[in-house]
């Protein structure tokens, strides 16, 4: 049985506002369950400006350019015009905006917090947005996660009688086509804190770490009491630590808050399954089943059973219809390019591994992509 897990780049609408728990979050909390941290753990970290970060702003050339552009177009442009900062995507890791500036690169939630950060130096007003796109879904380790997106507006926001807002600029980090009637709704800092932190907690539990993951969401939780993506991640560290008991108490009050939240519903089952409650778990699988009869992943999983049969031809079939799902994922196009290179299809194959890279979101994976179709080519010169 899969575990499901939130991993937010944005909080989405089912999980903030009027959807939150009434619960203060400390009666979900059981500290004797977890070791303290490896990592300090503080929102004083998220926003605080390194020196470096200091000396950029003093640098002759950025300071030129905010006299005379104004204090926002000087800032985007010396922070992601070509040529000077060179900021660079990478899903990987969500960083502060100290590490997203030393790195040269973040998410997009990573990207928006050193953006504020600098902005907030420099005097200027900042309001958040998550912005209503179709769920991203990917996988890393066993877990199956879920991203959204947020976008940061920097300067003063007022309205005429038609509502139009002056004097305020939007940076996002999708593509232009992406923004076309993007529809958005303004968040609290806090929120955006406590999406830093239970992203934090994603990636320590995708690591392995229990304790960091848990004080992690613990601490997201202390930002923004409403936020149910970080119930469900700290009802999957209570799974992950062997607490069915606080896991089933967790995930169940996120589904009394939103009914149709997959992602507790398959994470209550696997809790309810582990607990020899199986008739609870079935019906659970059921509900799950009417909400979503194809999941995420599903026809990939069957390519994946088929390539271990070596099953080459059922495999690329089921690879391309997950593809025909998700167009942007860059597993399923890797995948298939492997099913394509060992039916002696090399030339599909080698497009398959070309649009894997150009879809992959971190260094890792444009590094091993890089690699294997470099050693496709050199396979196919032979």
């Amino acid at each position: 049985m899969r575990t499901w897990l939130l991993l937010l780049c944005a909080v989405l609408a089912a999980c903030a506002g009027p959807h939150g728990l009434g619960t203060r979050p400390d009666a979900f909390f059981d500290d004797s369950l977890f070791a303290t941290p490896a990592e300090r753990v503080s929102a004083d970290d998220v926003f605080a400006l390194s020196e470096p970060m200091r000396r950029y702003l003093q640098h002759p050339q950025v300071e030129a350019q905010l006299r005379r552009k104004g204090a926002v177009r000087g800032l985007l442009d010396a922070l992601y015009k070509s040529g000077e900062l060179r900021l660079d995507y990478d899903a990987s890791t969500t960083r502060n905006a100290a590490q997203a500036f030393e790195a040269r690169a973040g998410n997009c939630l990573s990207l928006v917090i050193m953006t504020a950060a600098f902005a907030r130096e420099l005097g200027l007003q900042v309001h958040y947005q998550s912005a209503y796109l179709e769920e991203v879904v990917s996988r890393r380790s066993n877990l199956l996660l879920r991203s959204g997106h947020v976008n940061v507006t920097l300067g003063r926001r007022f309205a005429d009688p038609g509502h139009r807002y002056y004097d305020a600029t939007t940076v996002d980090f999708l593509p232009p086509e992406e923004l076309r009637g993007l529809r958005t709704r303004e968040i609290a800092e806090e929120t955006v804190l406590a999406m830093y932190m239970n992203n934090r907690a994603v990636e320590a539990l995708v690591d392995g770490q229990l304790d960091d993951a848990y004080a992690w969401v613990r601490e997201s939780l202390r930002h923004d009491r409403y936020f149910l993506g970080s119930l469900n991640t700290l009802g999957v560290v209570y799974l992950r630590r062997g607490a069915l008991p606080q896991a089933t108490t967790v995930l169940s009050h996120v589904l009394e808050r939103d009914a149709d939240n997959w992602t507790a519903l398959a994470n209550l089952s696997t809790a309810y399954a582990r607990q020899g409650r199986i008739e609870e778990s079935m019906a659970l699988q059921r509900r799950l089943a009417r909400l979503e009869s194809e999941p995420p992943f599903h026809y990939f999983n069957l390519g994946l059973a088929a390539m271990k049969q070596k099953d080459f031809g059922a495999a690329q079939a089921m690879f391309s219809r997950e593809l025909a799902r998700d167009d942007e994922y860059h597993e399923f196009h890797y995948w298939l390019g492997l099913a394509n290179f060992e039916l002696g299809n090399l030339e599909q194959a080698r497009r398959n591994l070309a649009r894997a890279l150009e879809a992959s979101t971190t260094h890792r994976e444009r590094e091993l992509y890089s690699a294997k179709l470099d050693w496709m080519r050199a396979r196919g010169s032979r």
